[in-house]
Protein backbone atom coordinates (compact mmCIF):
# COMPACT_ATOMS: atom_id res chain seq x y z
CA UNK A 1 0.00 0.00 0.00
CA UNK A 2 1.38 3.45 -0.81
CA UNK A 3 1.40 6.16 1.82
CA UNK A 4 -0.33 9.08 -0.50
CA UNK A 5 -1.63 8.11 -4.10
CA UNK A 6 -2.18 11.38 -6.86
CA UNK A 7 -4.97 10.26 -9.32
CA UNK A 8 -4.93 11.95 -12.27
CA UNK A 9 -7.48 10.13 -14.64
CA UNK A 10 -10.59 11.73 -15.03
CA UNK A 11 -12.67 8.05 -14.75
CA UNK A 12 -10.41 7.17 -11.73
CA UNK A 13 -11.50 10.43 -10.01
CA UNK A 14 -15.06 10.04 -10.81
CA UNK A 15 -14.93 6.60 -9.21
CA UNK A 16 -13.15 7.91 -6.11
CA UNK A 17 -16.12 10.66 -5.59
CA UNK A 18 -18.94 10.30 -2.95
CA UNK A 19 -19.45 9.29 0.80
CA UNK A 20 -20.05 5.77 0.56
CA UNK A 21 -16.70 5.13 -1.74
CA UNK A 22 -14.77 7.45 0.60
CA UNK A 23 -15.64 5.31 3.52
CA UNK A 24 -14.72 2.38 1.76
CA UNK A 25 -11.48 3.64 0.90
CA UNK A 26 -11.11 5.02 4.48
CA UNK A 27 -12.32 1.38 5.59
CA UNK A 28 -9.50 -0.17 3.57
CA UNK A 29 -6.51 0.90 5.26
CA UNK A 30 -6.54 -2.16 6.95
CA UNK A 31 -7.53 -5.42 4.57
CA UNK A 32 -11.05 -6.87 4.93
CA UNK A 33 -13.94 -8.56 2.73
CA UNK A 34 -17.14 -7.07 1.69
CA UNK A 35 -19.28 -8.83 5.05
CA UNK A 36 -16.81 -7.49 6.94
CA UNK A 37 -17.09 -3.97 5.36
CA UNK A 38 -20.83 -4.26 5.47
CA UNK A 39 -20.72 -4.71 9.56
CA UNK A 40 -18.26 -1.82 9.67
CA UNK A 41 -19.93 0.92 7.82
CA UNK A 42 -23.13 -0.70 8.80
CA UNK A 43 -24.54 -0.76 4.91
CA UNK A 44 -26.06 -3.79 3.22
CA UNK A 45 -23.65 -6.20 1.60
CA UNK A 46 -24.50 -5.78 -1.60
CA UNK A 47 -24.14 -2.17 -1.92
CA UNK A 48 -20.86 -2.57 -0.47
CA UNK A 49 -20.28 -5.11 -3.13
CA UNK A 50 -21.14 -2.57 -5.77
CA UNK A 51 -19.22 0.00 -4.94
CA UNK A 52 -16.23 -2.42 -4.24
CA UNK A 53 -16.85 -3.71 -8.05
CA UNK A 54 -16.53 -0.36 -8.99
CA UNK A 55 -13.53 0.93 -7.01
CA UNK A 56 -11.55 -2.08 -8.03
CA UNK A 57 -12.26 -1.36 -11.69
CA UNK A 58 -9.92 1.73 -11.75
CA UNK A 59 -7.12 0.25 -9.44
CA UNK A 60 -8.24 2.09 -6.02
CA UNK A 61 -8.49 -1.25 -4.06
CA UNK A 62 -6.61 -4.11 -4.86
CA UNK A 63 -7.25 -8.26 -4.23
CA UNK A 64 -4.93 -9.21 -1.09
CA UNK A 65 -6.13 -12.40 -0.78
CA UNK A 66 -8.68 -15.08 -1.65
CA UNK A 67 -9.85 -18.08 0.95
CA UNK A 68 -12.59 -20.50 0.99
CA UNK A 69 -15.49 -20.30 3.68
CA UNK A 70 -17.39 -23.39 3.02
CA UNK A 71 -18.81 -23.49 -0.55
CA UNK A 72 -18.07 -19.42 -0.91
CA UNK A 73 -14.66 -17.72 -1.54
CA UNK A 74 -14.20 -14.18 0.43
CA UNK A 75 -12.41 -12.13 -1.63
CA UNK A 76 -10.02 -9.62 1.05
CA UNK A 77 -9.10 -6.68 -0.16
CA UNK A 78 -7.20 -3.51 0.69
CA UNK A 79 -7.17 0.21 -0.65
CA UNK A 80 -4.50 1.13 -2.89
CA UNK A 81 -3.16 3.81 -0.81
CA UNK A 82 -3.79 5.36 2.54
CA UNK A 83 -4.35 8.27 1.55
CA UNK A 84 -5.41 9.80 -1.90
CA UNK A 85 -5.33 13.32 -3.54
CA UNK A 86 -6.82 14.38 -6.91
CA UNK A 87 -4.60 15.94 -9.36
CA UNK A 88 -5.45 19.17 -11.34
CA UNK A 89 -4.41 16.77 -14.12
CA UNK A 90 -7.96 15.27 -13.58
CA UNK A 91 -9.62 18.43 -14.65
CA UNK A 92 -6.87 19.45 -17.51
CA UNK A 93 -9.17 20.98 -19.29
CA UNK A 94 -9.66 23.63 -16.84
CA UNK A 95 -6.91 23.03 -14.26
CA UNK A 96 -5.25 26.53 -13.18
CA UNK A 97 -2.41 27.56 -15.90
CA UNK A 98 0.15 29.58 -13.69
CA UNK A 99 1.85 30.97 -16.77
CA UNK A 100 -0.75 32.87 -17.78
CA UNK A 101 0.18 35.39 -14.71
CA UNK A 102 2.69 36.27 -12.69
CA UNK A 103 2.01 38.02 -9.69
CA UNK A 104 3.87 37.31 -6.41
CA UNK A 105 1.04 38.66 -3.92
CA UNK A 106 -1.78 37.34 -5.34
CA UNK A 107 -3.29 34.21 -3.77
CA UNK A 108 -4.77 33.20 -6.88
CA UNK A 109 -1.07 32.56 -8.17
CA UNK A 110 -0.23 31.20 -5.56
CA UNK A 111 -2.98 28.22 -6.04
CA UNK A 112 -2.05 28.21 -9.31
CA UNK A 113 1.55 26.99 -8.15
CA UNK A 114 0.54 24.90 -5.72
CA UNK A 115 -1.96 22.81 -8.44
CA UNK A 116 1.18 22.40 -10.83
CA UNK A 117 3.15 21.33 -7.58
CA UNK A 118 0.43 18.93 -7.23
CA UNK A 119 0.47 17.54 -10.80
CA UNK A 120 4.19 17.68 -11.21
CA UNK A 121 4.88 16.01 -8.01
CA UNK A 122 2.47 12.89 -8.67
CA UNK A 123 4.13 12.15 -12.16
CA UNK A 124 7.75 12.23 -10.47
CA UNK A 125 6.77 10.17 -8.24
CA UNK A 126 4.79 7.59 -10.48
CA UNK A 127 8.10 7.75 -12.42
CA UNK A 128 10.73 7.34 -9.43
CA UNK A 129 8.76 4.38 -8.30
CA UNK A 130 8.48 2.86 -12.00
CA UNK A 131 11.81 3.34 -12.15
CA UNK A 132 12.99 2.37 -8.39
CA UNK A 133 14.39 5.08 -7.69
CA UNK A 134 14.73 7.95 -4.88
CA UNK A 135 13.01 11.19 -5.33
CA UNK A 136 15.27 14.34 -4.05
CA UNK A 137 12.94 16.52 -2.65
CA UNK A 138 12.96 19.12 0.40
CA UNK A 139 9.96 20.94 1.85
CA UNK A 140 10.13 23.29 5.16
CA UNK A 141 6.70 24.00 6.63
CA UNK A 142 6.98 26.42 9.33
CA UNK A 143 3.87 28.57 11.67
CA UNK A 144 4.81 32.24 12.21
CA UNK A 145 2.86 35.34 13.16
CA UNK A 146 3.40 38.88 13.04
CA UNK A 147 3.36 41.89 15.28
CA UNK A 148 1.89 43.71 12.13
CA UNK A 149 1.11 43.88 8.58
CA UNK A 150 4.97 46.08 8.16
CA UNK A 151 6.57 43.41 9.75
CA UNK A 152 4.75 40.94 7.48
CA UNK A 153 5.92 42.61 4.46
CA UNK A 154 9.36 43.28 5.87
CA UNK A 155 9.88 39.54 5.86
CA UNK A 156 8.48 38.56 2.58
CA UNK A 157 10.74 41.16 1.25
CA UNK A 158 13.70 39.60 3.13
CA UNK A 159 13.30 36.27 2.02
CA UNK A 160 12.73 37.02 -1.33
CA UNK A 161 16.14 38.91 -1.17
CA UNK A 162 17.75 35.69 0.28
CA UNK A 163 16.12 33.13 -1.99
CA UNK A 164 17.04 35.30 -4.87
CA UNK A 165 20.97 35.32 -3.34
CA UNK A 166 20.73 31.44 -3.10
CA UNK A 167 18.96 30.60 -6.60
CA UNK A 168 21.77 33.06 -8.07
CA UNK A 169 24.75 31.63 -6.33
CA UNK A 170 23.47 27.80 -7.17
CA UNK A 171 21.88 27.84 -10.14
CA UNK A 172 23.82 26.53 -13.23
CA UNK A 173 21.91 28.53 -15.83
CA UNK A 174 23.00 25.70 -18.61
CA UNK A 175 26.69 25.39 -18.21
CA UNK A 176 27.11 21.77 -17.22
CA UNK A 177 25.52 19.34 -19.66
CA UNK A 178 24.42 17.19 -16.96
CA UNK A 179 22.84 19.91 -14.45
CA UNK A 180 19.48 18.69 -12.96
CA UNK A 181 16.95 21.21 -13.15
CA UNK A 182 14.61 21.66 -10.49
CA UNK A 183 11.74 23.88 -9.65
CA UNK A 184 11.63 26.06 -6.21
CA UNK A 185 8.71 27.39 -4.80
CA UNK A 186 8.32 29.96 -1.51
CA UNK A 187 4.73 30.56 -0.14
CA UNK A 188 3.64 32.28 2.47
CA UNK A 189 -0.04 32.62 3.41
CA UNK A 190 -2.67 33.39 6.53
CA UNK A 191 -3.27 30.07 8.43
CA UNK A 192 -6.76 28.49 8.78
CA UNK A 193 -8.48 29.42 11.81
CA UNK A 194 -9.39 25.79 13.82
CA UNK A 195 -12.33 24.21 13.38
CA UNK A 196 -14.88 23.95 16.60
CA UNK A 197 -14.24 20.48 16.12
CA UNK A 198 -10.47 20.73 16.15
CA UNK A 199 -10.59 22.88 18.87
CA UNK A 200 -13.11 20.17 21.05
CA UNK A 201 -10.67 17.32 19.96
CA UNK A 202 -7.31 19.16 20.77
CA UNK A 203 -8.85 19.98 24.00
CA UNK A 204 -9.91 16.75 24.52
CA UNK A 205 -6.33 15.44 23.72
CA UNK A 206 -4.99 17.74 26.10
CA UNK A 207 -6.85 16.59 28.96
CA UNK A 208 -6.46 12.80 28.66
CA UNK A 209 -2.84 13.37 28.41
CA UNK A 210 -2.73 15.48 31.68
Amino acid sequence: MKDIEVIDNPAVAEASLGAIRTRILQALVQPASATMLAGTLELPRQKINYHLKALESVGLVELVQERRKGNVTERIVQASAASYVISPDALAAISPDPHRFSDKFSAFWLLALAARMVTELGKLITGAAAAKQPLATFAIDADLSFSSAKDRAAFAEELGVTVTKLVDKYHDGGRTPTARPHRLVVALHPTLKPTRHQVETTSKTTKEQM
